[in-house]
C-alpha cells in the first residue's frame, strides 16, 4: 500500500495504473474509519483494479470551528484498516496542500443542497462539492463510493458530476448500523455513557415513521409529529431538523405519493448526528 501526502505523490503512485487503463475506485473519507467506511472500501476493492482512500478532514465543510477541532482522527488506525482491506493507495493531504493560502475558487450546487443539512449548516455543501471535485481531479477515478447515511451529500455529489460532465460513477452503499440500530458515524466515539443511550432515539424515531408508513399513514404532518415526540422523549437531545422530503428533489412534502426520505439531525451535547430512512410508495429501492 502506498501512502501519499501530496498531490504530486498521488499522481506518481497512480501513473502506472492510468497508463495501463486499469479501473480506479475512490473512497473519500474524513478518517476515523469504521465499518460503514469499510463497506465502501470492500466494494471498491471488489469492483476495481486499484482502490484509493482519501483521508482528509475538510475544514471547508465545517460551520463551527469547535466541531472541526473535536472531529476524531486516528490516521495510524486508518492506515492499518486500509492495508488489511486491500487498499492500494491512501491519500492523506494537509490542509495547506488542498487549500493554498491564495485559494479562491469554489464549486457549488444550488438546488439539492438548499434544505436539510444545507439549511442547517450554511456553506457546508459548498465545502463538500469543492473538495470532492478536487479529489476527482487529483485521483481521476472511474467510480467513487459514498454512504447512504449522508443521503443528501450523495445526491449533491451525483448532481455535481452530472452537471459538470465528470466521468465518475457515484456508487451509494446502504447505511451500516450498530447492533442497537445507531447509524455508524465517526462522531459516535464522542458519545459516552447516557449520551450513547439517548442517541438511539434518532433511529427509533425514523423506525417509527417507517412503521406508520407501512401501516398506511401518508400524512407527513402526522409522521413528523410522531418522530418529534420520540426524539423529545430524550432529555438531553436537541432537534436540529426532522423532515420528510421527496427522495429525488429533496423538496418538502405534505402527503406521501412519491418516493420519500425521512431525515433527521439532532445534537447530543455538542455532537451532531444525522440519520434517514426511505419511505417508498413504489416499494423499489431509491438511491441519491
Amino acid at each position: 500500500m502506498i501512502f501519499c501526502r501530496t498531490k504530486a505523490e498521488a499522481s506518481k503512485a497512480l501513473e502506472k495504473p492510468r497508463a495501463q487503463a486499469r479501473s480506479l475506485g475512490l473512497v473519500p473519507t474524513m478518517g476515523a474509519l469504521h465499518e460503514g467506511h469499510m463497506s465502501l472500501v470492500r466494494r471498491s476493492v471488489a469492483e476495481n483494479d486499484v482502490t484509493v482512500v482519501s483521508v482528509f478532514v475538510n475544514p471547508a465543510q465545517f460551520d463551527e470551528s469547535r466541531d472541526l477541532e473535536k472531529y476524531p482522527q486516528d490516521l495510524r488506525q486508518d492506515l492499518l484498516l486500509c492495508e488489511k482491506a486491500g487498499v492500494d493507495v491512501v491519500f492523506a493531504p494537509t490542509v495547506e496542500e488542498m487549500y493554498p493560502e491564495d485559494f479562491s475558487t469554489w464549486v457549488e450546487e444550488t438546488q439539492l443542497s438548499r434544505g436539510l443539512c444545507g439549511a442547517a449548516r450554511p456553506g457546508h455543501f459548498r465545502g463538500v462539492t469543492t473538495v470532492v471535485a478536487k479529489l476527482f481531479n487529483i485521483i481521476r477515478p472511474g467510480r467513487a463510493y459514498f454512504g447512504a447515511k449522508d443521503f443528501q451529500q450523495a445526491a449533491v455529489v451525483r448532481r455535481m458530476t452530472r452537471d459538470l460532465d465528470m466521468p465518475v460513477e457515484i456508487v451509494v452503499m446502504p447505511i451500516v448500523r450498530e447492533g442497537d440500530g445507531l447509524a455508524m458515524s465517526s462522531r459516535n466515539s464522542r458519545l459516552q455513557g447516557p449520551s450513547r443511550e439517548e442517541a438511539l432515539v434518532l433511529s427509533r424515531a425514523l423506525a417509527r415513521a417507517e412503521e406508520l408508513y407501512r401501516a398506511g399513514q401518508r400524512d407527513v404532518g402526522v409522521l413528523v409529529r410522531e418522530m418529534l415526540d420520540c426524539i423529545r422523549s430524550a432529555q438531553h437531545v436537541q432537534v436540529d431538523y426532522v423532515e420528510i422530503v421527496d427522495a429525488e428533489s429533496l423538496e418538502p412534502l405534505e402527503h406521501l405519493n412519491v418516493p420519500a426520505l425521512a431525515a433527521a439531525a439532532v445534537y447530543i451535547g455538542d455532537t451532531r448526528l444525522i440519520d434517514n430512512r426511505l419511505l417508498n410508495p413504489t416499494e423499489e429501492g431509491t438511491t441519491p
